[in-house]
C-alpha cells in the first residue's frame, strides 16, 4: 500500500486495524485474478474476513462489536479494495448496513440484537435485496413485484430479486415486498431455506466476484416479528460511503501500478525510466489531482458525518457529491494509469484491465449521478425560497 494515504490514519488504534486489513488485501490480491476469470464467489476471502473479526467492526459495542466510525469504515474499505474490488464492494454492503442499523435504529431492537449476536458469534452477514428486473432499483421509485401475503403467524413472500450481492454466502437477508392488502411496501427479514433459490445469473463486465445473483422466493414463510416496521432516525445515508471508498481503492491500486511501471520501464536506448519524461510526469500529476481531490472530499464528509450527529440529514447532498467525485475520478485515474503503461495494460495477465472493468461499476451504484446533480440543484435553490 502506498504511504501517501497513511496521512488519513489518525491514531494507533486505526493504525493497528490498517495493518491487519493491508495483510488481508495482499492475500486477496493474489486470488483476485482467478475469481475474476471464473466469476466465482471468494469464499476464501470471506473466511479470512470472518477469522480476522472484520465483519463485526461496525456492530455496536453493547452487542460485542467494535462500533467503528464511518470515517474508519471508509478507510478500511478503501484498503480492502486495493487488494480486490469485488470482495470490498460485497462486504461493504454488510459493513455499511450494520453501521446504518446502528445509527438509525430503524429495526425492532430484538431483531437487531439477534442479528448483531449472530454477526459477532458466528460471522453472519446481512444485505438487502430490493432490485428487480421489471421494477428496477427502488432508488428510482419502482414498486416491487415481490409480494407478501398475511397468514397465521406471519407472511408468505414470493418474488425474484436481482443484483443480490452476497447471495452466495448469506443465511439471512432483507427483502422489500409489496403488501396488496395494505397497498404498501415493507421490509422483511428472510432466513434462507428450501423455498429460497439462488439462480446464478451474475456474469458481468466488472465486479464479477460479488455473487450478485438472482434470488427467487417461492412462498417463503417469515414470522410476524420479522416484518421490519420501524422507520428509525434519518442518518442521511452516510453508510453508502462504502461505495466510493471501494472505487478509490481500485483507483489507488491502478495509480501505484502505473507509478511502479513508470519508475522501472526503460524502452529502447533510454538510460532513464519513462518517469523522467515530461509528458509522463504530466499524466502522473493528473492522476494525483483526481485522486487527492476525491480523497479530500470523501474523508472530510465522513468526518463531518461522524461529528455532526444531529445534522446528518442535511449532509445528503454532500454525501452524494463525495460518491460522484470518487467514482468519476476513479474512472479517470484508471484510464490515465493505462495510458502510462501503454498497450500491455490491456493484457489479462496484468491487473490494470481488471481495474478498468471493475471501476466502471461505480456509475451504477447508488446514488446515481443524475440524482446527485438533482439533489445539489435542489439544495442550492432552497437557499432562495
Amino acid at each position: 500500500m502506498t504511504r501517501w494515504v497513511d496521512q488519513y490514519i489518525r491514531n494507533e488504534e486505526e493504525q493497528a486495524r490498517v495493518w491487519q486489513v493491508d495483510k488481508l488485501a495482499a492475500a486477496f490480491a493474489e486470488r483476485a485474478s482467478r475469481h475474476d476469470r471464473e466469476g466465482s464467489f471468494p469464499f476464501d476471502n470471506f473466511a479470512d474476513l470472518r477469522e480476522a473479526g472484520y465483519l463485526k467492526l461496525t456492530v455496536p459495542k453493547v452487542y460485542g462489536g467494535e462500533e467503528i466510525s464511518l470515517y474508519e469504515m471508509v478507510m478500511l474499505q478503501e484498503r480492502l479494495a486495493y487488494g480486490d474490488g469485488s470482495t470490498a464492494l460485497a462486504v461493504g454492503w454488510h459493513m455499511g448496513q450494520m453501521l446504518h442499523l446502528r445509527t438509525s435504529r430503524k429495526w425492532q431492537e430484538p431483531v437487531f440484537a439477534d442479528l448483531c449476536t449472530a454477526v459477532v458469534k458466528d460471522g453472519a452477514m446481512i444485505n438487502t435485496f430490493a432490485s428487480e428486473a421489471a421494477s428496477g432499483s427502488p432508488s428510482r421509485g419502482g414498486r416491487p413485484e415481490t409480494t407478501a401475503t398475511a397468514v397465521p403467524g406471519g407472511w408468505l413472500i414470493s418474488g425474484r430479486k436481482t443484483f443480490s450481492t452476497l447471495s452466495s454466502i448469506l443465511d439471512r437477508f432483507v427483502v422489500t415486498a409489496y403488501i396488496p392488502d395494505e397497498d404498501s411496501v415493507s421490509d422483511f427479514m428472510v432466513s434462507r431455506d428450501e423455498q429460497v433459490s439462488i439462480i446464478e445469473t451474475w456474469d458481468t463486465l466488472g465486479m464479477r466476484a460479488t455473487g450478485s445473483h438472482d434470488v427467487v422466493l417461492d412462498q417463503v414463510f417469515v414470522p410476524a416479528d420479522h416484518r421490519l416496521t420501524g422507520k428509525g432516525k434519518d442518518d442521511g445515508g452516510g453508510w453508502l460511503l462504502h461505495i466510493p471508498a471501494c472505487y478509490l481503492g481500485i483507483a489507488l491500486a491502478a495509480r501505484d501500478y502505473a507509478l511502479s511501471f513508470a519508475n522501472s520501464y526503460k524502452p529502447g536506448q533510454m538510460d532513464k525510466p519513462i518517469s523522467s519524461i515530461p509528458s509522463v510526469q504530466h499524466t502522473i500529476g493528473q492522476m494525483e489531482l483526481e485522486l487527492r481531490t476525491a480523497h479530500t472530499m470523501l474523508y472530510s464528509i465522513a468526518e463531518r458525518w461522524d461529528r455532526e450527529t444531529e445534522n446528518r440529514p442535511a449532509l445528503k447532498a454532500d454525501l452524494g457529491l463525495a460518491k460522484y467525485a470518487a467514482t468519476n475520478n476513479a474512472i479517470k485515474i484508471v484510464d490515465l494509469a493505462m495510458r502510462i503503461v501503454g498497450g500491455t495494460s490491456l493484457s489479462r495477465q496484468q491487473p490494470l484491465e481488471r481495474y478498468y472493468r471493475d471501476v466502471r461499476a461505480g456509475l451504477h451504484n447508488p446514488p446515481m449521478d443524475n440524482v446527485v446533480i438533482q439533489n445539489l440543484a435542489a439544495t442550492a435553490l432552497s437557499e432562495f425560497e
